[in-house]
């Protein structure tokens, strides 16, 4: 898909979570283009770099251009046990009310609570210490759409 983005933000490979539009995007006539197609909360992985630059009151160059991005690929620490690589399962969050050291992977950027998972790579048991006893795996995830 693409979508517009900062000119100096715009660099394959580059990652982001789209956290919602400026109140500025609301009239604007690239709307459409820039932020229709991204879902809130979701991190996406810039695959290509495109021509064609716009301006844009937000970004702080005042320049946006086109790029093509797809879903990126999410670490995730879980318990879920019977998971391997090409599995697919639903994801749950934990229960976990503890903000330690590992929470950004046991409650990752761009993960929704409900998603359809495949499972790209299983690196097996984490060696951390979960304060909750847990044992947990460490996967990266793709999405299954």
């Amino acid at each position: 898909m693409i979508t517009l983005i900062g000119k100096n933000l715009a660099k394959k490979g580059q990652e982001f979570v789209f956290l919602g539009p400026a109140d500025e995007c609301k009239n604007c006539r690239f709307k459409s283009s820039c932020i229709g197609n991204l879902e809130l909360n979701r991190k996406y992985i810039i695959t290509k770099v495109l021509e064609n630059e716009q301006n844009c009151p937000i970004h702080s160059e005042g320049k946006v251009i086109p790029v093509e991005v797809d879903l990126a690929k999410i670490n995730l620490l879980t318990t879920s046990k019977n998971i391997f690589e090409g599995s697919t399962f639903t994801f749950e969050e934990l229960d976990c009310d503890e903000k330690c050291e590992y929470h950004d992977l046991c409650f990752p950027d761009g993960l929704i609570k409900g998603d359809k998972c495949i499972v790209i790579n299983n690196d097996g048991k984490h060696k951390g210490k979960c304060k909750k006893g847990y044992k947990l795996n460490k996967l990266t995830l793709g999405f299954v759409i």
